[in-house]
């Protein structure tokens, strides 16, 4: 592994020492102080067993992603996976029949989605997609790095030794669950969440192999849901906050497609909010227990930023932009642990110009054509993305077998 600078190093031991004065407890101290009270009365299953989903991993995929690894199996099956990518698709022949049986499984939708729903929601997205984007991508990518145990694991693991390609593969998943066919035939998601569900199965096995990691295995039940929260809860918060509006049945279809997705990529029915108030009351208990800076979460953060300023208009102004207009997003705490610099002029522009923004563009979208349109835009936004990120060629969601190097 490289030495993570200096300079990050100073810049997180300040954010420890911010953290620190609060008189919060750290995530370690706050892990051990706080019980699980989230009751699954409140979740889709409607009932449950109420154990903590710290000490929960994936009983099914991880003793068979190990058995694949443990055997060299990896390689080939990456490579027959390859083109598997609709998820009408029938699975590729010569799968070892152990992961061809799970796989069958995995592939199938809930009994409780609900179609309807689910086109509800490709509807919404197909309006609301430069605050998802914004969101799920900005927003979402730097309260990750916030979150010590998921900053680690991405760092030590083999994505962080390529955080472009790493984030490339992100998006892939991201945009599947965004796309207007994400659950039908002709879509993606169910390959996607299967596929990721296969590398987190990995990397809980890998980083405890790695002289480098500490934190026991990774990628609980709980560090799913802290990242699940980082996302459709807190896209929710946010939409709601800069006043977007948006019908009932908008909002229910919105958490639904995330219902289905975390059940997808292998949460249990248990720990999956039924509502948005329960949505909110599990974040609220999962998300301060799990938040905090690490050196690793600020190096990660610089890395994205600089993507980011890279992929807008590549200059001197697009970095002090990126910079302001991430922590108008996470809000300062969240900014300082990652090591976002302030930047005075900037911050106070995208905290003035936003919400105008927002208030002038949701007064275009009842006009005809405008969500077609939008659409047309953010889809082409997202392509620039990941052909930007991937240098042109083509990338697929891949089964690790190593760690980071180093």
């Amino acid at each position: 592994m490289t030495e993570l600078s200096r300079r990050k190093m100073l810049i997180s031991g300040g954010a420890l020492g911010a953290f620190g004065a609060l008189g919060m407890a750290s995530p370690a101290q706050a892990r051990s102080m706080t019980p699980w009270t989230w009751a699954p009365s409140g979740s889709v299953a409607g009932s449950g067993a109420g154990v903590d989903p710290r000490w929960v991993w994936d009983e099914e995929a991880d003793p068979l992603v190990a058995s694949l690894l443990d055997r060299g199996a990896v390689p080939e099956v990456n490579r027959l996976l390859w083109d598997w990518n609709r998820n009408d698709q029938p699975l590729p022949a010569g799968l070892p029949a152990d992961l061809r049986d799970f796989m069958e499984r995995a592939r199938r939708l809930p009994s409780w989605a609900d179609h309807g729903k689910l086109n509800t929601a490709a509807e919404f997205n197909k309006s609301r997609g430069l605050y998802l984007n914004l969101l799920n991508g900005v927003g979402g990518g730097m309260l990750s790095t916030a979150i010590p145990k998921e900053a680690r694991a991405v760092y030590y693991s083999k994505g962080g030794a390529d955080m472009e390609d790493r984030v490339a593969k992100t998006s892939i998943l991201g945009f599947a669950v965004g796309a207007l066919n994400a659950y039908r035939p002709d879509g993606s998601c169910m390959v996607e969440a299967v596929k990721t569900r296969l590398v987190h199965a990995a990397v809980r096995h890998l980083l405890q192999q790695s002289p480098h990691w500490s934190g026991g295995v990774p990628i609980s039940q709980e560090d799913m849901l802290v990242t699940w929260h980082t996302l459709p809860t807190y896209a929710m918060r946010m939409m709601r906050k800069w006043k977007v509006p948006m019908t009932k049945a908008e909002s229910t279809a919105y958490l639904h497609v995330w219902q289905v997705t975390a059940h997808m990529l292998g949460i249990r029915d248990e720990y999956i909010p039924a509502t948005w108030e329960a949505a909110n009351t599990q974040s609220d208990q999962v998300l301060p227990r799990n938040m905090g800076p690490t050196p690793e979460g600020v190096e990660l953060t610089d890395i994205l930023l600089g993507q980011l300023a890279e992929q807008t208009s590549p200059g001197s102004v697009s970095r002090p932009l990126c910079n302001a207009f991430a922590r108008y997003l996470v809000g300062d705490e969240v900014a300082d642990w990652d090591g976002i610099r302030r930047e005075p002029v900037w911050d106070r522009v995208i905290a003035a110009a936003w919400p105008a923004l927002v208030k002038f563009r949701e007064g275009l979208i009842p006009l005809p054509l405008v969500p077609e349109s939008a659409w047309v835009i953010d889809e082409a936004a997202r392509r620039y993305i990941l052909f930007y990120l991937t240098k042109g060629k083509e990338t697929k969601i891949e089964i690790p077998t190593t760690n980071r190097p180093g």
